[in-house]
């Protein structure tokens, strides 16, 4: 009941989304898409880097309408970056589901040397397997997805350990890398492996103008695939906090906020010295801010008496948590700006980062109904 009552809100996004009719979809975006489709047949391994919070809505487009669960492109490997911030049975689930369906996956965390060295040692394998075996060819790889899923630093760190891998020297080039979506304007090549030489060329995120259906917008406006000066933060921090109310994570928060235990919640970010650090209140990043802040919505979720499924009192409770998430972010009621905006600005952030926990907001589909 109380996710009926949240799709509400994700219907009232995904309308705000329709409403900007592709406006993200730019002249340099519409290049990179040519320039990308005319790449494809080209290049021995495409290289689709997903969300894996969100790792159907996340899809890469041109890919899509090129293969089929009956006709799989061979050449294809999925990563599903971030999965860090996701839940980690359900990314078993999705790993498990893109095997069923003929597509080979690997799911890590681009910040990880483990995961990236995981992932070098799979385009080696399909490499080899595809030039039959040859220690000495040439392969290319073609690494595409939409905007913000990570490709760069993916690129980053393959092109890094795979240099240190193979004992090369000179200088190391840099994509640029940035939480914000389409940093990325133009396709460049990095050289990733030796025997075989490897080269990976790292393109521009590209996000299609219209989406297959209506759950996909308000899930990538709230991953950050969407610029967020396009919508209103507020609607996204609300959409947020109806699928935080209408999950059970939050109670795993009153242990938490008892024992002062933070290292599920910094899994994914490792930090420099906590200890030394000055805490600062406008900070919203520091722990004891954090702790706050989910403290308020601990208390928020748990005291509340209403119906989770009534779309009203959910939006009630939403309304309190605005409230409350003001005070437990320090923001002063005098100041001038937004105090909404503010606060959600300051949430989105805690929830991309993974300060807020672990969440996989695609599921897993049926493999028969998918086949049919």
């Amino acid at each position: 009941m109380a996710a009926a009552a949240a799709e509400a809100f994700s219907r009232r996004l995904s309308a705000a989304v329709r409403g900007l009719s592709g406006a993200w979809y730019g002249r340099h975006m519409a290049a990179a898409d040519r320039a990308i489709r005319s790449r494809l047949p080209l290049v021995d391994v495409v290289l689709e880097v997903r969300d894996a919070r969100v790792p159907a809505a996340s899809a890469f487009g041109p890919l899509r309408r090129r293969s089929s669960p009956e006709e799989p492109d061979r050449r294809r490997l999925v990563v599903l970056n971030k999965a860090d911030l996701a839940d980690p049975h359900e990314t078993e689930k999705w790993m498990a589901y893109m095997e069923q369906t003929s597509c080979s996956c690997v799911a890590l965390n681009s910040h990880s040397r483990e995961g990236i060295k995981e992932l070098l040692n799979a385009v080696r394998a399909r490499i080899r397997e595809i030039k039959l075996g040859e220690s000495d060819c040439t392969g290319t790889v073609l690494l595409v997805g939409i905007p913000n899923v990570g490709k760069s630093a993916i690129v980053n760190a393959m092109h890094q350990i795979g240099r240190i891998g193979a004992a090369e020297k000179g200088k190391l080039k840099h994509a640029i890398v940035s939480s914000h979506p389409g940093e990325t304007r133009d396709i460049s090549g990095y050289k990733v492996a030796s025997h075989p030489n490897i080269y990976v060329l790292d393109t521009p995120g590209v996000l299609s103008p219209v989406f297959l259906d209506n759950e996909s917008g308000p899930l990538l406006a709230l991953t950050g695939a969407i610029k967020d000066s396009m919508i209103q933060e507020f609607d996204i921090a609300q959409f947020l906090l109806a699928i935080l109310d209408s999950k059970e994570e939050y109670k795993e928060w009153e242990n938490l906020n008892l024992t002062g235990d933070m290292s599920s919640m910094n899994r994914a970010m490792p930090c420099s010295s906590h200890h030394n650090k000055r805490q600062y209140a406008s900070d919203h990043t520091q722990d004891f801010v954090v702790k706050a802040v989910r403290q308020a919505l601990f208390d928020t979720i748990s005291s509340f008496k209403g119906d989770l499924g009534n779309e009203n009192e959910l939006k009630s409770l939403i309304e309190c948590q605005f409230i409350a998430l003001q005070e437990a972010f320090r923001v002063s009621a005098e100041l001038s700006e937004d105090l909404h905006k503010l606060v959600a600005t300051k949430l989105l952030n805690l929830y991309r980062t993974g300060r807020l926990g672990r969440y996989t907001l695609d599921r897993t589909p049926d493999v028969r109904k998918k086949m049919v």
